[in-house]
């Protein structure tokens, strides 16, 4: 293998990546000249478009004013206000905000708050974590024991604690064999079966995206789901941990997705587009009463972090925030959000290579397969996502690719552009979509 140039160790090992020299809206340009449209927001990150002048002057301002304060020895202005603007379109009843970098610290920082919630209120035996398969929750430790998906954790198996997982409530290729409705809800009666199998008195929490992300491309819950979630949840008193770090912030059309699925979490998680893409910003949110509890504990929150609570970040969070309100831009994505489902439908839902077009607000998935009748993927070995990926990139559109959907196999792409995209760029991107499926299938 050649010798990637330079002294980064970077994200990918098997090729130099191009140089990029900047972004405006929806574009990036790079040292060639080329343009890109950001198709994806990079992971599902950037919401408000790139180059937004309100978020840069708000990060200079702050750090001329207070760049850094210890947070166990001063609060600042961003972090204060940042924390009542999120209150203002949190679920009911989550009112304290923890903030902290990246979305993976922040699930670490939601499985330790659950834990030591239960400890607060004397349920000492309560420890163990249920997660799903197929979910992606973070490539830290405790994160990734969460997380479902099989390739991230096989080399890390032996340094894993133990999470329960059930599977995904992923219908097209449904683990029980079944079909909704008529399945009642065999996906959700599943977390039942889990917490009596390891000992209701044992478990914590349930950790789930509200709407799966990235590893099984864009799974909307079916009706009904998390009202049955919720149910069980309440029945065995286990916290309920909702993972909004991709699909929170608008993406679905709502402020935060358990909205749209009338769910209220215990804690939530956020981060990516909390700061647009512009600044590691991450943050927990929780229930009152659960605040409460722990502050009554006496020892606080047995956590922390240097860049915990960090007024730069916030500034920026904050900034992005006013211009979501300011711009209207959750109701823009859930109205151009239906229509770029519908467009995606009606150019690609009865083509024979396509499983599934789903989604939901600006978060949509295509899943890819060989043979629609029997749902049979692609062989891993083909990478067809990858070089679909290519043919895409090489026409100057950037999407997220996804892999891993059918045990190993399966590809999809994902789409979920920033807010700001115009009706004319969703058809062109759909254009590109068309033209780069048939050149990678026919090649």
């Amino acid at each position: 293998m050649n010798r990637i140039p330079g002294n980064v160790f970077p994200r990918r090992l098997d090729k130099a990546l191009p140089m990029m020299s900047g972004a405006q809206g929806i574009w990036f340009f790079d040292d060639q000249g080329r343009r890109f449209m950001d198709v994806s927001g990079g992971p599902l990150v950037v919401n408000v478009g790139h180059g937004r002048e309100e978020i840069a002057r708000a990060i200079y301002d702050q750090v001329l004013r207070c760049d850094y304060v210890h947070p166990t020895m001063f609060t600042t202005q961003p972090v204060e206000e940042l924390a009542r603007a999120l209150a203002a379109h949190a679920p009911p009843g989550v009112e304290r905000f923890y903030f902290l970098s990246g979305g993976g610290e922040a699930v670490e920082t939601a499985i330790k708050l659950a834990r030591q919630i239960h400890l607060e209120n004397g349920r000492h035996q309560r420890f163990r974590l249920i997660s799903r398969w197929k979910s992606y929750h973070g490539l830290t430790l405790g994160a990734l024991a969460a997380t479902g998906r099989t390739t991230f954790r096989t080399p890390f198996a032996p340094m894993l604690t133990e999470v329960v997982h059930i599977p995904p409530p992923y219908c097209l290729r449904c683990s029980f064999g079944l079909t909704y409705p008529g399945c009642s809800l065999r996906c959700a009666l599943a977390l039942e079966e889990a917490i009596q199998n390891t000992g209701h008195e044992t478990v914590s929490a349930f950790l789930a995206e509200t709407v799966s992300g990235a590893t099984i491309a864009a799974v909307p819950p079916p009706p009904g789901y998390f009202d049955l979630i919720r149910e069980i949840c309440d029945r065995y008193e286990v916290l309920l941990i909702l993972d909004e770090v991709l699909c929170g912030f608008g993406k679905t059309g709502r402020w935060f997705a358990a909205e749209r699925y009338g769910v209220v979490p215990d804690i939530v998680t956020m981060g990516k587009g909390l700061a647009g893409g512009t600044i590691a910003l991450s943050a927990v949110g929780v229930q009152g009463q659960h605040f409460d509890a722990v502050c009554g504990g006496g020892a606080g929150f047995v956590h922390g972090g240097t860049f915990s609570h960090h007024s730069v970040a916030a500034a920026a969070g904050l900034a992005v925030i006013g211009i979501m309100e300011r711009e209207r831009l959750v109701e823009r994505a859930d109205r151009l959000g239906a229509d770029l489902g519908r467009k995606l439908n009606a150019r690609f839902l009865n083509h024979p290579n396509v499983a599934e077009i789903r989604g939901v607000g600006f978060l949509w998935g295509i899943e890819f397969v060989r043979d629609k009748a029997s749902l049979q993927p692609f062989p891993r070995r083909e990478k067809f996502v990858e070089r679909l990926w290519q043919n895409l990139f090489n026409r100057g559109f950037l999407f997220y690719r996804s892999t891993g959907l059918a045990g190993i196999d399966g590809d999809a792409l994902v789409i979920g552009p920033p807010y700001i995209i115009e009706e004319e760029q969703i058809d062109l991107m759909i254009e590109a979509l068309e033209r780069g499926i048939e050149e990678t299938l026919a090649g």
